[in-house]
């Protein structure tokens, strides 16, 4: 949601620095959808599909001046919410504050790690050369930077299970996590 709110705020040209009242004003006025459907990722904000647009540098570039405005993640978290409770909780979400703000009570709460080195070399070979490593590795390290200074993502909460995915692979990740969803009352095992 806030790559989608960075999207607009692109499209329209403002500057989240320079003018953040008009950023809370287009992120409280804006038709943000997020599909629910699995293996449909869609993401639209004002009817126009931002799905591929919101991973562009550019973008990159911009979500952490939007993500910290305090209203816009007042706004965002409100939505999130509401989402989770449209999915009657059966939902899987993602992002730095999920586990402490927007879903504290969740039934599985995981705190997904990795070297940052590691992080910057999977970003990369995600923008498959769209831009250099080193501009990559600053908007990883500046965005947890920043991030910090609004939200508490980089230490476990009570409760939170830590994953280390620096030796992962992504199926590997997956089942994981899969071991920590209750089946039946019970925590499933793989063995």
């Amino acid at each position: 949601m806030y790559r989608a709110a960075a999207a607009a705020v692109v499209g329209r040209g403002v500057d989240p620095v320079a003018d953040p009242q008009a950023v809370i004003d287009l992120v409280r006025d804006a038709r943000l959808e997020v599909s629910t459907v699995p293996g449909h990722d869609r993401v639209a904000i004002g009817g126009v599909d931002v799905t591929a647009r919101i991973r562009e540098p550019e973008i990159s570039a911009v979500v952490s001046k939007v993500s910290t405005i305090q209203p816009v993640r007042d706004l965002l978290i409100e939505r999130m919410r509401q989402l989770v409770a449209q999915c009657g909780r059966r939902i899987v979400v993602e992002g730095r504050d999920i586990t402490t703000v927007v879903c504290p009570d969740a039934e599985v709460r995981v705190l997904l790690v990795a070297d940052p080195a590691v992080r910057v070399a999977r970003r990369s070979a995600e923008l498959k050369g769209a831009v250099s490593r080193g501009q990559v590795a600053d908007q990883v390290i500046r965005r947890d930077h920043d991030d910090s200074a609004v939200a508490s993502f980089e230490a476990p909460a009570p409760g939170v299970t830590v994953i280390d995915s620096t030796s992962l692979t992504p199926e590997q990740v997956v089942a994981a996590v899969i071991d920590l969803v209750p089946a039946g009352g019970q925590t499933r095992s793989r063995t």
